[in-house]
């Protein structure tokens, strides 16, 4: 099984409807790329989609839910590798050749329609300026409980969010087969209300016009790219992750659905390795990339500094039966450091005694316990050098 469909596999077994019940897995027959019209040439363009669902800072993080802090510090990474937020009439220009857009260029998007994107994602994206997309479902729409208001979606839509389609019903792969069993005349009449009146609904309910629709949990039949042509749709978007050139086809576009619970999916979405600003580390760190430590460091995991001679530190209060003469710490370039522990703080630093010369720097931390058990994983992190606010001229 390749890469992608190893990372498909797991987003299409945890992808939920509103409902929060589990997605059957998507066939690995759709799992290989769409290919790509030889005729169209190859810009060096790539963009990256972001799929999201709900958002909530007080419960648990899922594969459909992610933290508001957690979603907060993927956009300001974003912000922080410079790469271009574009809206959905940008992209689709782009696409039809009728527009140039940054060589790397993020388009953020959610699905289904869940109250949190106007309550936790719509402040965050405001305040930094990002365009996003909503890919609506007739049947959540002032669904209650936890689905956007009419009145929410007009507002996200009058600061500049765009809507597309995500059919009527959000249908489960198992209904789409029994209604393909009913006959050709009644799968054709499902398909068309599900793809069709899902756009008329959204057309007349808001001022937009809809030319984009997210197949439900990524599942397509080859009847839907037709049907949603037919209809007027100019694209149409998977689960299957990665990133899009030109000559991709319209009716099968990748897109990264970003899981609360497994943060490598934002990190390889957010990673252009093709002259890409974030490039991979050693290790698998990333530099400049929303990472997760189990206790504070500084710089920040991720995080882009000003300082060519950073204190680099941990602090591990609330590591049990710490042996503070177990302590090793390896930074990139430096190899092993004398790094200090103070026993009060628990605070385990070393100030950095010759100026980072890499973009980037990893930082490695070890221990045992009292009775001589290392943690299951190392304590690792990276973070970034903004090399022009830092820079000094070699020699000094």
């Amino acid at each position: 099984m390749t890469k992608s469909a190893l990372l498909l596999a797991l987003v299409t077994s945890v992808c939920s409807w509103a409902q929060e019940v589990p997605v059957p897995e998507i066939p690995l027959a759709q799992v290989a790329p769409p290919a790509e019209d030889p005729a169209i040439p190859d810009d060096g363009v790539r963009v990256s989609i972001l799929g999201y669902h709900d958002l909530a800072e007080n419960l648990p993080e899922t594969a459909m839910r992610i933290h508001t802090s957690k979603f907060r510090k993927q956009m300001e990474t974003i912000r922080q590798l410079g790469l271009k937020v574009i809206t959905l009439d940008e992209f689709t220009a782009w696409k039809k050749g009728e527009k140039e857009i940054p060589k790397q260029a993020i388009l953020i998007t959610f699905d289904d329609g869940w109250k949190s994107v106007y309550t936790d994602a719509y402040p965050v994206l405001k305040e930094l300026g990002f365009p996003f997309t909503i890919f609506l479902y007739k049947n959540y729409v002032d669904g209650g409980g936890k689905a956007l208001t009419t009145p929410m979606i007009e507002e996200m839509i009058a600061s500049g969010a765009s809507v597309g389609s995500h059919s009527v019903s959000h249908p489960y792969p198992l209904t789409v087969k029994n209604f393909r069993k009913k006959g050709e005349h009644e799968f054709d009449a499902y398909l068309r209300k599900e793809i069709g009146e899902s756009k008329r609904f959204l057309e007349s309910k808001f001022p937009v016009k809809i030319t984009t629709y997210a197949y439900p949990g990524g599942f397509h039949t080859e009847e839907m790219p037709v049907l949603c042509q037919e209809f007027g749709y100019t694209q149409m978007f998977t689960v299957l992750p990665g990133k899009i050139k030109r000559s991709l086809p319209d009716t099968l576009l990748p897109r990264y659905i970003i899981l609360g619970n497994y943060d490598k999916i934002f990190e390889t979405a957010t990673t252009f390795r093709e002259g890409g600003s974030a490039a991979a580390e050693p290790g698998g760190a990333l530099a400049g990339i929303a990472q997760t430590t189990p206790f504070p460091v500084s710089p920040e995991a991720g995080a882009i500094v000003n300082s060519r001679l950073p204190e680099v530190s941990a602090h591990l209060s609330t590591v049990e039966n710490l042996d503070p003469a177990t302590l090793t710490m390896k930074v990139s370039g430096f190899g092993e450091v004398p790094a200090n522990f103070d026993a009060e703080t628990k605070k385990f630093s070393w100030q950095i005694n010759r100026r980072l010369r890499q973009t980037s720097c990893q930082v490695a931390i070890t221990w045992k316990d009292t009775a001589g058990k290392a943690p299951e994983t190392p304590l690792r992190w990276s973070f970034q050098i903004d090399r022009e606010s830092a820079y000094l001229p070699e020699g000094e």
